[in-house]
């Protein structure tokens, strides 16, 4: 287990991302998201991370049933605020947001204190719990000056009164995190996508910084969203069609890891947790046999002549993995 920030909250080096479990993309059933929860419990994942924009609460609520049969004291939740749900009355899915749930609701870009309040409180009543141990403000990309302004400050205000342990913000972005690493005092952030062995964005400012600062970095998208799990089936980089180029370069890296005996979902886990400002890498999976399958690639060994390799031939920058 890890400490989060100064935050006092601790995550296991392997989290599961619960995006999947919210029918992203494809339906997923009650039992198997169960089944999901339950292997990676087995498998000594005790960091769970959730949010609203996951199938429409759908997430949050899967997860939250299947933790109820163990220790609350013994698992951390995260859940993210700035996107609201409010009652609709749609008649379709929400396929045009990533996920196959009926579109009962409607996301509201929300990031007043009243809206993070509001939402955290209906997150709550979703999972079943009386409290998260980390809240993250949400994907504020298109609205940094209300959640600089307000929606920040609310978050502080709730770890001050202790309804929430740690604070921060995830994005699919380095340079707005940074700056909450560098104006706020956040505990934690959570950086999508942009420390891989496709993008190491995050490892020029970010990540320093954050270590300077003694802020933890949660990394997901390990695999950009598909594209380092398997590039031999269409896979998607960023949620959309791998580029050629992009495609080229995975399985140019994958034909290394099995060149060095290791596999390119190994190596993809190992680059992401190798950095010493990182925390936790959160891996998602709609699946029981998905989440085994990560957690045993997490914890299989990754030579270092690979690393070596593709340093050398130009697949990875000099000094990276950090």
């Amino acid at each position: 287990m890890t400490l989060l920030g100064r935050g006092g909250v601790d995550v296991t080096s392997l989290g599961l991302g619960a995006a999947a479990l919210g029918n992203l993309y494809t339906p997923v059933g009650d039992e198997q998201a169960h089944a999901a929860v339950h292997a990676a419990w087995e498998r000594g994942i005790r960091y769970f991370d959730t949010a609203p924009h996951y199938g429409l609460g759908l997430s949050e609520r899967r997860l939250g049933a299947a933790l109820r049969e163990y220790d609350r004291a013994a698992y951390t939740v995260s859940t993210k605020v700035g996107r609201r749900l409010q009652p609709a009355d749609g008649t379709g899915d929400d396929l045009a947001n990533g996920f196959a749930v009926p579109d009962d609701h409607r996301r509201v870009w929300d990031f007043t204190a009243d809206g993070v309040r509001r939402t955290l409180e209906a997150s709550l009543e979703r999972l079943g719990l009386d409290r998260v141990d980390v809240v993250y403000l949400h994907d504020p990309d298109d609205h940094a000056e209300q959640a600089f302004r307000e929606g920040y400050p609310a978050l502080e205000k709730l770890r001050a009164e202790g309804v929430v342990g740690a604070i921060g913000a995830g994005m699919n972005q380095a340079e707005m995190l940074t700056r909450f690493v560098r104006d706020t005092d956040v505990d934690v952030v959570l950086c999508a996508g942009r420390y891989t062995l496709l993008d190491q964005s995050a490892a020029t400012e970010l990540l320093p910084e954050a270590l300077r600062r003694g802020v933890s970095v949660v990394v997901g998208g390990a695999f950009n969203s598909g594209l380092l799990a398997d590039p031999s089936r269409h896979p998607t980089y960023n949620y959309t069609r791998a580029p050629r180029e992009l495609l080229d370069r995975a399985l140019r890296i994958k034909a290394v890891a099995e060149r060095h005996g290791t596999t390119l979902r190994a190596a993809a886990l190992a680059f992401c947790s190798a950095h010493p400002a990182v925390a936790s890498v959160l891996t998602g999976a709609r699946s029981a046999a998905e989440v085994r399958d990560c957690a045993d690639q997490f914890a299989a060994p990754v030579p270092d002549a690979f690393w070596r390799e593709l340093r050398a031939t130009g697949l990875l920058p000099p000094r990276e993995p950090s």
